[in-house]
């Protein structure tokens, strides 16, 4: 009798990303979106609050940001994406340090949603399924080609009156 086969290789990546997603998504909305101001659209977080406490809260703030970046580090996101999320930690830590202004810029950057948009549409693309290589056109060159000098080597063989 035949033994169960583990699961395919491809499943743990998938479910280790999605896991990934779920404590980021977390994530995010604590620090970005988990309140709204009454009667307006307007959302913030926990790391504009703490942007509130003057140049601590900013250092506090992208040190939590880090964890975004550290996350994508492990899922092996490129090296051009992860700085991208530096930039968007770093953007949004310089931001806050302007008085006033700075927190009104917290509210309205969100560098960790902008960083996990950024790490889900890597992860999309990892999950998506290759495109299926078609190596039939490259066959029927290789063959005409070869039936080609064939051909040319027949004739050269058997001289120009045949």
């Amino acid at each position: 009798m035949e033994q169960q086969q583990e699961q395919p290789l491809e499943h743990q990546p998938t479910q280790d990303y999605a896991e990934a997603l779920d404590r980021l998504n977390r994530f995010a909305r604590i620090t970005d979106s988990c309140f709204r101001i009454p009667f307006t659209r307007i959302r913030f977080g926990l790391s504009p609050l703490i942007g509130l406490v003057p140049v601590v809260g900013d250092v506090a703030g992208l040190i939590l940001s880090i964890y975004v970046i550290v996350e994508a580090r492990r899922l092996r996101a490129p090296r051009l994406l992860q700085l991208r999320m530096v930039f968007n930690a770093v953007v949004e830590a310089i931001g806050g340090l302007l008085p006033v202004v700075g927190d009104a810029f917290d509210v309205w950057f969100k560098a960790n949603t902008r960083n996990l948009d950024l790490l889900c549409g890597y992860l999309r693309v990892q999950l998506e399924a290759p495109p299926r290589r078609r190596y039939w056109p490259w066959l029927l060159l290789t063959l005409i080609i070869m039936a080609v000098v064939v051909v040319v080597l027949m004739r050269a063989w058997h001289g120009p009156g045949g």
